[in-house]
């Protein structure tokens, strides 16, 4: 059991890195440092579709955007209230008629955070063509 908490640890102290070979001796670290720095909620494929789905359209429903990202309700469910949590989309919830309908827009805050992430997965593009 020791063994099993002591790596549990060492992957709590390297987060982002599961899967992934140690640095080359020699290798600069700065080639590594802004995938270290993406915005780890928004880099997963279903929030990020989200994301840059409201990006495009100022507002989405939630059959628009379940229809777009080709999901279930349950994981769209999921994955937006992820976002919602931390502020990046806001949800608006109504009826028309008898039947629910349910809005998502991007914040401020969601904008800024899509900006930093495509700035740093520009910055890893650059760094990996220079090489």
């Amino acid at each position: 059991m020791a063994k099993r908490s002591a790596l549990a640890d060492d992957r709590r102290q390297t987060p982002g890195r599961e899967g992934q070979h140690p640095a080359k001796p020699g290798r600069a670290r700065s080639a590594e440092a802004p995938a270290a720095e993406l915005d780890r909620l928004i880099h997963e494929r279903l929030r990020l579709g989200i994301v840059s789905a409201l990006a495009a359209d100022d507002t989405l429903t939630f059959s628009e955007l379940k229809s777009l990202m080709q999901t279930t309700d349950g994981n769209l469910s999921v994955h937006a209230r992820k976002l919602e949590d931390a502020g990046y989309i806001a949800c608006r919830k109504s009826f028309e008629g008898r039947l629910p309908k349910t809005e998502y827009t991007l914040t401020a805050s969601g904008r800024r955070a899509l900006e930093r992430y495509l700035d740093h997965m520009e910055a890893i593009i650059r760094s990996a063509r220079a090489k």
